[in-house]
């Protein structure tokens, strides 16, 4: 069994009242079980102003998260707001792991070298692994997650990449135990009797194009040619030059990639072109796959987010606790109406179960699960659900 508990502060520039806001609201001397660990999610502004710091350093476990555009818990949302979801029991344990810098080259090298120190001691593989991890253009989420999937034993797989609200992302950060970070990666595994299920909305079929498209050059995240020519060509005949020359122009235009192996096709995000008018992608988009361009749009939005939390709820009536991560994409389609997503999947679950959500820069989650292995996979533009 594992007891839950949420808390929520606005206060960025008081870290004694946000940790006695916080602490209140845990009530740890009378809540706290053996085995603790935290999740945290929160506008940057909490880590410049030292208050996520001065909130962790207060706890008597290991916290874990990222900074996020938007979060929510149960009781509360907002953009200048930080969110803490505490895991606590008696027979499920946890661990955690930092890893070295992500520069540099082989971040796969790093991240593998920091879970195998963490399970040392452990004979079988965890139940779940959250991941958290800063948005780094130079890296691919898809080698952290083939990664984690390799040194597991193919265990589950959920996490999150550090997203913020400037233009440029310059504000990202992974969290770990007071310390922020751009260049590294923490992990909590999850040791014990849990079976998490995972839901993920993307989006509706009818809104891809009907102009399939194969990969035949690329390198990880970067698109070199597409149908054995240019990607620039590609833009070019689809009437996207322009908005191809600017980056993140084409969030609302994401790539449905098909890997052809039977399992479900997974979204991925443009960023921009560099130096060789090379498209650097948000997820590695490997030779001989097929993409498909979509159009995503608020309506869309919400009618798969809606969908996603009904299903999650018919199959597990009684949750006790959900935690979900959607990508900023998704949020940007929203316009003014900032929280209509949070709305949606909260309004569901806030009266059955704890609940955390956040935006995302990169989304982590199973396509496919079962009692034996996990098919993890790196996503944009996705709405991502972990339910147990």
């Amino acid at each position: 069994m594992i007891r839950i508990l949420t808390a929520s502060t606005e206060n960025i520039d008081d870290p004694a009242a946000a940790v006695d806001e916080i602490k209140a609201q845990l009530d740890l001397d009378h809540k706290l079980l053996k085995n603790s660990v935290g999740i945290v999610a929160c506008h940057y502004e909490f880590v410049l102003s030292g208050t996520a710091k001065a909130i962790s350093e207060s706890l008597p476990f290991d916290i874990a998260g990222t900074n996020s555009s938007l979060q929510a818990v149960n009781h509360a949302k907002g953009t200048l707001l930080f969110i803490l979801m505490v895991l606590t029991s008696d027979e499920v344990c946890f661990k955690t792991a930092l890893t070295a810098s992500l520069k540099g080259g082989a971040p796969g090298k790093k991240i593998a070298d920091a879970y195998e120190a963490a399970v040392a001691d452990r004979k079988e593989k965890p139940a779940l692994i959250f991941a958290f991890a800063p948005f780094m253009v130079e890296n691919s989420g898809d080698e952290y997650v083939r990664v984690l999937s390799e040194v597991s034993g193919d265990a589950p797989c959920f996490g999150t990449l550090a997203v913020d609200d400037t233009p440029d992302f310059r504000e990202c950060y992974m969290l770990f135990n007071g310390e922020h970070y751009k260049d590294k990666m923490s992990l909590i595994l999850v040791y014990g009797n849990i079976t998490p299920k995972f839901y993920l909305a993307t989006i509706s079929e009818h809104k891809l194009l009907d102009r399939a498209a194969l990969v035949t050059s690329s390198e990880g995240h970067i698109l070199k040619e597409v149908n054995g020519r240019p990607v620039v060509e590609y833009f070019q005949d689809m009437g996207l030059t322009k908005a191809s020359e600017t980056s993140y122009a084409m969030t609302s235009l994401p790539f449905m990639l098909d890997y052809g192996d039977g399992t479900p096709p997974v979204s991925k995000v443009f960023i921009g072109l560099n130096e060789q008018k090379y498209a650097i992608c948000a997820g590695a988009m490997p030779e001989g796959s097929t993409m498909y361009m979509g159009v995503f749009d608020k309506e869309d939005v919400l009618i798969t987010s809606g969908n996603l939390i009904k299903e999650a709820l018919k199959e597990t009536a009684a949750p006790s606790v959900m935690i979900g991560y959607s990508c900023i994409s998704r949020s940007m389609t929203l316009g003014s109406d900032l929280f209509a997503e949070i709305d949606l999947v909260l309004g569901e679950i806030a009266q059955k179960a704890p609940a955390f959500f956040a935006y995302s820069g990169g989304e982590m989650c199973p396509t496919q699960i079962s009692p034996k292995a996990a098919i993890n996979r790196f996503h944009n533009n996705t709405l991502i659900l972990c339910v147990f």
